[in-house]
């Protein structure tokens, strides 16, 4: 696929920041953003164990969605003491996923602060995300439509996107947010989804202490390629279109898609996967 590099820098004004990537939508990577948090020298796994190892946190895998789960329903739950134990061991696809540990562990809170760089963020939302090496996250982008700051720690992440106008490559599954799960980001089967090859992105892999902007409505799939851990602060979108497609699909996709899911069961997952194929191929008068 085309995908250009994220642009690196070390540090940004709020002004520049709105100017050159928040108003025309463009990703970047800020690497010494939070250096004067407390978390850039104390968040690791260790201290995560040690302020919360005993609570219980629910885990995703890398399984196919299926019409056995709700939307964003947890696979299983351990506490946080023996899912970091099992992270340190090796390749875990176990991950967390929008997890508000820091409701849960209010003492992190102590650790951050919001940045002033033109958002305005959603100051009860910060979200902690855990994967183990070599755990994905399949391609897809957010319920809300969210400005996004992701702040990485511990390990490496790569970071694969695209922007919205890019959906029409990517065989987006409709009444989803995501693409079809059986398409591999890192190494794409061309004559299986030949329309991947016209799409345009970006990639870039984040260190500890890295700054990721995802502009509102960006496609995301990310990969650990080591243990580790990255929040997420999140801003409300910029327009009114996007606000409205935010508010579409937390009161009435994800509703509409259980429902399916209960009523039809595993044909419904069959045929939104089938639909898409179908619909990306139309476009693009490819047949078979």
């Amino acid at each position: 696929m085309k995908l250009e590099q994220i642009p690196r820098i070390e540090n940004i004004s709020k002004d520049d920041f709105v100017r050159n990537y928040v108003q025309p939508q463009k990703p970047v990577v800020i690497t010494k953003l939070i250096e004067g948090w407390p978390a850039y020298d104390k968040w690791t796994l260790d201290y995560i164990d040690e302020i919360a190892g005993d609570k219980m946190v629910p885990l995703y895998d890398n399984r196919p969605i299926s019409s056995e789960f709700k939307f964003n329903e947890a696979h299983t739950k351990m506490k946080m003491h023996e899912y970091i134990e099992l992270l340190k061991k090796g390749p875990s696809s176990y991950r967390i996923f929008l997890y508000n540990l820091l409701k849960e562990v209010p003492k992190l809170q102590q650790d951050f602060s919001f940045p002033d760089i033109g958002l305005r963020f959603l100051k009860q939302m910060p979200m902690l995300f855990f994967g183990g090496e070599k755990s994905k996250v399949f391609m897809h982008y957010d319920i809300d439509y969210a400005n996004i700051l992701h702040f990485h720690f511990h390990g490496k992440k790569q970071c694969i996107l695209f922007p919205p106008t890019e959906s029409k490559h990517l065989y987006k599954v409709p009444h989803a947010l995501i693409t079809r799960e059986d398409i591999n980001f890192n190494n794409p089967d061309y004559d299986k989804f030949p329309v991947l090859k016209k799409a345009k992105g970006f990639i870039t892999e984040l260190n500890h202490g890295d700054t990721l902007y995802m502009p509102e409505g960006y496609w995301h799939h990310m990969t650990y390629l080591t243990a580790g851990f990255s929040m997420s602060l999140r801003a409300t979108p910029r327009t009114l279109t996007n606000f409205s497609k935010a508010v579409y699909n937390i009161i009435f996709m994800r509703h509409f898609d259980n429902y399916m899911r209960k009523f039809r069961g595993q044909k419904w997952i069959d045929y939104k996967n089938d639909q898409a194929v179908k619909r990306t191929h139309k476009k693009y008068d490819i047949r078979g």
